[in-house]
Parts: structure tokens; sequence; C-alpha cells
């Protein structure tokens, strides 16, 4: 009765024949900077647009570097790049996850190792994650070894799912007392704050991405944002090919990337990144109306901004009561049939063929939560 009375409010709010999950607000203003850009020519890697969107970046995160990238998952690769990452060396990452931080591990020759999540922050558990790495690591000299697998353990990329920040300073305090570097994946989360803070600038490195469904959008693409200036000047050879600079010559000093955002994807960025606050505020004007729908209910939990947070509110997100999947999918198969995208969260990493086999704490939330979770329409012009 309860997804009935949520199938009837997202048919109510239909006004074309599809209503999307998160679509890109592009105005007229994003239409003419892309134009100008196409006018000047000066689309590439190289072009004076991606400097300046690079810097407004800079100024609304606090960043000291921004690279901007191609994609989120080629900002997360760099990143990781940044930490010399040996063969075999495990990176904890929760299960309950997008697949791009698993991929770009293994990009590396690294091994994800999946922990739990918490069922309130939808993100790494961080107490169950302390006293399990209590458990599992032997000190080194300046390394901590996982006593299992005996690899090292070397950081954690960790996530801020849906716009809202996970508990970042605890986190931080957690990974510093194992020697683990924290990569922060704020893919999801430009534009939220946590104690006044971007997310992405808590970490060692940060990464954001501008996909299609992201609250500000590039079209495709991505940036790694940090205050290591060494770091920074790494990220940035390895993405433009570790090319040398030189007046005319050629010169490449190794193995590299060509993982620079276009010109004419950062000029949309520009504009995009101009209206990210009014964004913001029509996003929270929304997640509150969601969240007065759900506030009665006791079979459905809406995902909250935790204490501390000033979220982007990127996807707003239920939690069902009830661990049915059978009912789970019968809603989702109706919203579609009717142009409405809802989405359920990822798979468990874990569960995926080609990832079962890397280490794992026992995952029981993840399991819990795995069949219970969903995102609704949640594009900023939409009308509750």
């Amino acid at each position: 009765m309860q997804l009935e009375n949520l199938f009837r409010l997202l048919k109510k709010i239909k006004k074309q024949s599809m209503l999307p999950l998160h679509s890109p607000d592009i105005s007229i203003k994003d239409y003419n900077i892309l134009k100008n850009c196409v006018k000047s020519t000066n689309i590439s890697t190289y072009s004076n647009y991606v400097k300046h969107f690079e810097n407004k970046l800079k100024k609304y995160t606090k960043s000291k570097y921004v690279i901007a990238t191609n994609s989120g998952t080629s900002a997360l690769h760099l990143a990781l790049m940044s930490f010399d990452i040996d063969k075999g060396d495990e990176i904890l990452i929760p299960s309950l996850n997008y697949v791009a931080p698993a991929n770009a591990i293994m990009y590396c020759n690294g091994s994800p190792h999946f922990v739990d999540v918490n069922k309130k922050t939808l993100s790494v558990d961080i107490e169950k994650l302390d006293n399990y790495l209590k458990k599992i690591l032997l000190k080194k000299k300046n390394f901590f070894l996982n006593k299992v697998t005996k690899k090292k353990v070397r950081g954690m990329v960790a996530f801020h799912p849906f716009g809202h920040a996970v508990e970042i300073d605890k986190l931080k305090k957690v990974l510093k007392k194992y020697k683990l570097f924290l990569i922060e994946d704020a893919a999801e989360a430009m534009g939220t704050f946590f104690k006044k803070k971007h997310m992405g600038t808590y970490g060692d490195v940060g990464i954001l991405s501008f996909n299609g469904n992201k609250i500000i959008s590039t079209g495709g693409g991505g940036a790694v944002i940090t205050n290591n200036k060494i770091k920074a000047m790494k990220i940035l050879e390895l993405a433009t090919i570790s090319r040398v600079r030189h007046e005319f010559e050629f010169i490449y000093k190794g193995i590299g990337y060509n993982y620079r955002m276009p010109g004419l994807n950062a000029a949309l960025g520009i504009s995009q990144l101009s209206k990210l606050n009014d964004l913001i505020k029509k996003k929270r004007i929304i997640s509150r109306k969601y969240e007065k729908f759900f506030r009665s209910n006791k079979n459905i939990t809406y995902f909250k901004e935790p204490n501390n947070c000033k979220s982007n509110c990127w996807l707003n997100t239920i939690i069902l009561e009830k661990n049915n999947l059978r009912i789970r999918n019968k809603f989702i198969k109706k919203c579609i049939k009717n142009g409405i995208q809802v989405r359920p969260i990822w798979k468990p990493l874990h569960t995926l063929s080609y990832l079962k086999r890397f280490p794992r704490m026992k995952l029981v939330n993840t399991s819990i939560l795995m069949n219970k979770i969903l995102s609704l329409p949640s594009s900023p012009n939409i009308k509750l």
C-alpha cells in the first residue's frame, strides 16, 4: 500500500512521456558558452576553457590543485596511481558501491578489499572497520600487513552516497592509526559540505564526477582535487600522456594516459558551475518535500542528510523496511512501464563474478540493505 501511494505521487509529477531519475539542467546560457567554444575552435584538452574551469573548481572547493579529467573513473585511476600501488596491495572499499573504484584499483594491479556499510549512512561503517582492522592487521616497520593474505593494506577509497557525507573526520582518524591513505570518492557530492569543508578536501586526494546524471554535468568528465603539490604534479603528468614540456619536441617520460578533459566539456562545466548553488537550493526543497511525504510511513525510511552536513541532495533515496525482492521488483517494473525511472542500489561488488575472489570482512549490513534501497526521480526542476 505504501509503495502504491508513492507510485501515485510519482505519476502525478510526471509531466512528459518520461520522468527521469536525474536529468541535467541545460539552459540557454549553457548553449551559448558551447556555441562560443565551438566558434573559437578552442575545444581540445589544451583549451583555455579547461584551465578556467579548473580555477573555478579550486575557488568553489577551496582546493589548491585541480586536474580536470574525461571521467570520474579516470580521476579515480589517477588518484590511486599517485600512491604507487604495488601488485596485490589491498585497498579498502565498501562492497555496497558503484563498480568504478574496484575497477580503478584493479587497473593499478591492486586488490579491492570489501568492507561493510553503516545502516544509517549507507557508507563505510567506521566503528566496525576500526574493530576489523585491529584484528586483521599486523604492524611492520612502515606499513600494515593483512595477517590472512600476507599483503599490504595501503589505504581506502571512501564515497559519499547520493550526495550525503560520511563522517569523514572520524574515518580519517581511524585510517591514520594504521597509516592508510584516504581517497575521497566525491563523485556524487559536488556541492556537499561537511563541517563547512567541501567533500573531497578531507582526504589525501579527492575526486569529482560531472557525468550526465550528476548535479552539474560536463556531458562526461571528472576532476582530481588535492592540496598535495607532489601528488598534483604526478597526476597532471600521468593525465597528459607523461609528456615533457618542450617548445616543439614530443618527448615522453614513460607510460601515461590521455585522461584530460576537452575544452568543449570544460566550457559546459563553467556554465553549469555558475548555477550550482541555485540547483542545490531547488534540490533541497525537493528533498524536504520527499521527507515530509515519508515522515509518517513506518515501512519506508527516507535517507536524510546526516548531522554537520549540508548535502547537495543529489538523489532522493528510500530504505524499505521489509526485504521483499518480489514486491520491490514489481514496483520498479510498474514504474518503468509508466515511464518513471526509479533505481535500486548497485549489486554489492563482492557478489559480482569477477570480484568474488577478493578479501572481505563479514558484510552483514550490506546483505541486509542490498535489496531494500531505491532512488527516486530527483531532477532539480520536478514539481512535488
